[in-house]
């Protein structure tokens, strides 16, 4: 029997796709008739595929597996042309062609997205930048046998919970020569602004703003009716109230104090803050002469940070202070510290917006701490144009040096309302309607274009 597959082809969005009920939403409009397919390898997807009861498993390193030798010899040929005119190269080209991120892009860039080396060999001339898109998504490209023969067995449509990784253009190519609908979901609110191309040959979009909507058809040619907005799924998890006695259980669990004030300082990848872990020293050895008796100290690093223990060891082994192990499956914990902790200190990312939507007065940290002259990666981790209005809404207390990140968590603790207005004002423009019913509008979406 054929059944609709939703495509999981990274952690973020698996995250949000399951946590928030999504992926089981589906499953029960669709009446049994969906698979969820994992392109992050199994490990990594353990724990998630154990929550989906009742749903067929799939694993992308099995579907797409080679198939003999002249298959792995069209497999390095299409690798070959995808480095040339590909995946990276159309990237850096959208980048350059709208501006965005051109403060940052850099040859040798360790986050692939912005190293400018990886723009290919051609002229960047609009007509060839075209023609290297049509290749790029092209039924005509290769894919794995093993693939196209399972999805023309057991697919009848594609739903993708973030549309643009690289791991995912061999299932868009797949349905395109199959002529499977295909529904994307556009995964983040900067994700139509400078992390790459995406197809246009999709049934419909699922974004989380009007701003996206109107991104899609300025910078990627998909026209507006072809897109649902339905908020962001992960303020559903923010917006179930959770109660005073959850926190409190949980930072004691911390061997911290739940009666006393605690600021959250999250942290954010290695390739964004090469220096983070000068700023987490001189904060707690600041905060140990300073604060101790005033507030108490919550280091969150990046879910993606494998370096954690070596960047945050000047927060470990101190009294008042404690850093959590990077996760991505701790949503409800996330959720609860936001609703109850008294401050957030953060650089930029996704993490500043989720204080911003929890009503926490925030730190924008826009400096590099004990950086060579010269250097600058917090500052141009906000000049993005999805941090336009974000930088603009006066939501948020921004330090440019040390001393002003502890004079922002000062006035943060000592007037917690002071920006409460703007706060709501940036998220009722950036993230849309929060009223914790995202997730539902998203399988409404998906399901009724699955239906149609």
């Amino acid at each position: 029997m054929k059944r609709a597959w939703i495509v999981l082809p990274d952690l973020l969005s698996i995250r949000v796709f399951v946590d928030t009920g999504i992926v089981r939403g589906l499953g029960e409009r669709l009446e049994g008739e969906l698979s969820a397919v994992f392109l992050v390898p199994r490990v990594a997807a353990a724990d998630w595929a154990g929550r989906l009861s009742g749903i067929d498993v799939a694993y992308g390193e099995d579907l797409a597996a080679p198939d003999g030798l002249p298959d792995r010899a069209l497999g390095r040929v299409d690798a070959w042309l995808d480095r040339r005119l590909g995946y990276h190269p159309l990237a850096m080209r959208l980048n350059y062609r709208h501006g965005f991120h051109r403060e940052r892009m850099e040859r040798g860039h360790p986050n692939w997205m912005l190293d400018s080396a990886r723009a290919g060999p051609l002229p960047r001339w609009g007509s060839l930048e075209r023609a290297m898109e049509r290749w790029h998504f092209s039924p005509h490209r290769h894919v794995p046998p093993a693939l196209l023969e399972e999805m023309r067995r057991e697919c009848s449509a594609l739903v993708l919970s973030n549309v643009q990784p690289h791991s995912a253009v061999p299932y868009l190519v797949a349905a395109r020569r199959l002529g499977l609908p295909v529904v994307a979901y556009v995964a983040s609110w900067d994700h139509t602004v400078g992390k790459g191309v995406i197809s246009r040959h999709c049934s419909l979009y699922v974004v989380q703003n009007d701003v996206m909507r109107d991104d899609l058809e300025r910078y990627h040619g998909i026209a507006g009716e072809r897109v649902v907005v339905t908020g962001w799924p992960q303020t559903d998890v923010f917006h179930e109230p959770r109660p005073r006695s959850e926190y409190n259980a949980l930072v004691a669990g911390f061997g911290l104090d739940p009666s006393r004030r605690l600021v959250l300082v999250m942290g954010n990848t290695p390739t964004n803050t090469p220096y983070e872990n000068r700023f987490v020293e001189r904060f707690v050895a600041w905060w140990e002469e300073h604060a101790r008796d005033r507030y108490q100290l919550l280091f969150r690093p990046h879910p993606r940070d494998r370096e954690w223990k070596e960047r945050f060891a000047g927060a470990l082994a101190h009294e008042g202070v404690y850093v959590q192990e990077p996760s991505y499956t701790d949503m409800t914990q996330l959720a609860t510290l936001l609703q109850h902790g008294d401050a957030v200190v953060a650089n930029a990312g996704t993490i500043l917006l989720d204080a911003l939507v929890n009503d926490r007065p925030a730190i924008c940290v826009l400096y590099d701490e004990g950086a060579p002259p010269g250097e600058s990666w917090a500052a141009k981790n906000v000049v993005g144009k999805h941090y336009e209005e974000l930088a603009d809404s006066g939501a948020f207390y921004v330090a440019k040096s040390f001393d002003e990140v502890v004079a922002g968590v000062d006035r943060a603790l000592e007037q917690p309302a002071e920006l409460a207005d703007a706060r709501r004002r940036v998220v009722h423009e950036v993230v849309g309607e929060v009223d914790g019913r995202a997730a539902e509008r998203v399988v409404d979406a998906i399901a009724g274009a699955l239906a149609g």
